[in-house]
């Protein structure tokens, strides 16, 4: 449909724009991949407000708009906003011939997005638990040559080495595999929740000295099953504590000391930049 492709384009640099994307590819992605694939047969049920409302048709050009689309009610599983997404891709700075792993696909918008952006010669490792949801990525991905869909739960799992890991559910701490599995250089966006109040996205590189930690934005997403329950002895931060965190560290390199900002079993958060001896 022609009015659908110039609605996606005109979407598409509305959201760069919004984002101030310096990356000119982020509105080339958000331009070239028709959301509507991955939604489902229309009329679609978007959140406005407090509330929900039907598309009046399943003409896509309805969809492509800064919303929120259901993807499944019952389990409050939604395809994400997509300046949120324009945003956290320009923080995360996929390169070609980078590999990403991207952990909560659902039905693999975003996904697609983060495959593009690593072209030529970069590839996708995409983990969705949810059974329905992963099979539907895995049809609706199976024309992108550079994406593997994985049915499985990346909490237990091993992931590959990633130069990006972008992960789509809220945890109270990156497990200390995910951190592992960063190459050097490597970036993790995720979104940080600690508690019922305390709400936001962080960025973490792998630097040589430790990984650097910079919260930059708020941010709430479903939890993510096996990395959203606070264990005993944890040091549950306020949201004033947790946005001067600058740093993470694993407890088998380095104990909790005086900076710490939380502290989650085998993984803490410090107000120390790396590189310094300065809390923040």
């Amino acid at each position: 449909m022609a009015g659908s492709d110039d609605a996606r384009k005109f979407y598409a640099r509305l959201i760069a724009a919004q984002a101030r994307a310096a990356d000119p590819r982020i509105e080339q992605v958000f331009a070239s991949v028709p959301r509507e694939a991955f939604l489902g047969p229309g009329p679609w049920t978007v959140f406005a407000g407090d509330g929900r409302i039907e598309t009046p048709s399943t003409d896509p050009s309805f969809i492509y708009q800064n919303v929120l689309v259901v993807l499944d009610a019952d389990k409050g599983i939604n395809n994400g906003e997509p300046l949120l997404h324009a945003m956290w891709l320009g923080k995360v700075e996929p390169k070609p011939g980078e590999h990403v792993t991207h952990i909560g696909a659902g039905t693999g918008y975003y996904t697609a997005l983060l495959s593009k952006l690593v072209e030529p010669g970069g590839g996708v490792t995409a983990f969705e638990l949810e059974a329905g949801l992963a099979a539907r990525a895995k049809a609706n991905l199976a024309r992108y040559g550079n994406i593997e869909v994985i049915h499985g739960d990346a909490v237990t799992s091993a992931l590959p080495p990633s130069d990006v890991i972008y992960v789509n559910a809220g945890v109270v701490a990156p497990p200390a595999a995910w951190l592992k599995a960063l190459k050097p250089g490597g970036r993790m966006i995720f979104p940080w929740r600690p508690s019922e109040t305390v709400g936001l996205a962080v960025l973490v590189t792998r630097l040589e000295a430790g990984f650097a930690c910079l919260p930059f934005m708020g941010s709430w997403f479903i939890p993510c099953v096996g990395a959203s329950m606070v264990g005993s002895g944890s040091r549950i931060p306020t949201r004033e504590r947790a946005a001067r965190t600058r740093s993470i560290w694993l407890t088998a390199d380095k104990a909790p000391n005086g900076t710490a900002t939380a502290v989650f079993g085998d993984v803490w958060f410090s107000s120390r930049q790396i590189g310094t001896d300065r809390k923040r």
